[in-house]
C-alpha cells in the first residue's frame, strides 16, 4: 500500500481531520488510499503559524505526537495548484478526503511515495478482511 511520511504535527492534523490538503514542491497522478506516517522530525515553526492561524484547531494539539511511523490513511482524491482552502501554500496541494488516525506502527519513513507491505495486522487496523478471511468467505484474491 502506498505511504507518504509527513511531518508532525501536520500529520496529526490530517488524520484527525483538520487539514485537508498536504502541500508539496511536487506534484502527482496517482489517486487512492495513502497511509500517513508521521516523521522522526518535529516542525517546531509549524506551532507558531497554526496558533496565529488557526487558534481554535491549536487548542485541540496534543502535548505530545507520535513519531517515526504509520498513524493514519487517507484518500488522496486530487492534486491542485491552487485552493480556496487556508491549508494551501502550494506549489502543489494534495487534496486528501476520509483521513483518519491508526494504531502507531513503527516504520521508516522514505521520500516521496512509499510501498508498504498490507498484511494481516495492517489490514485489521484498516477494517478490511484478511486473506485468509476473504478466502474463507469465498472472495477470489485480486492480486496473487
Amino acid at each position: 500500500m502506498r505511504c507518504l511520511s509527513i511531518r508532525q504535527p501536520w500529520a496529526w492534523l490530517i488524520v484527525n481531520g483538520h487539514k485537508p490538503i498536504e502541500n508539496r514542491d511536487w506534484s502527482t497522478d496517482w489517486r487512492g488510499e495513502l497511509l500517513i506516517h508521521a516523521g522522526k522530525t518535529f516542525d517546531d515553526d509549524a506551532l507558531d503559524g497554526i496558533r496565529d492561524f488557526f487558534p481554535d484547531v491549536f487548542r485541540q494539539l496534543p502535548q505530545q505526537y507520535e513519531l517515526g511511523g504509520i498513524v493514519g490513511v487517507a484518500h488522496l482524491v486530487a492534486c491542485v495548484t491552487q485552493s480556496q482552502s487556508a491549508w494551501f501554500t502550494g506549489p502543489h496541494g494534495f487534496v486528501l478526503e476520509q483521513a483518519r488516525p491508526l494504531p502507531l506502527r513503527r516504520w521508516r519513513g522514505q521520500l516521496g511515495f512509499f510501498d508498504v507491505p498490507l498484511d494481516d495486522a495492517l489490514r485489521a487496523d484498516l477494517g478490511r478482511p484478511s486473506l485468509a478471511e476473504a478466502e474463507a468467505a469465498g472472495q477470489e484474491r485480486m492480486f496473487k
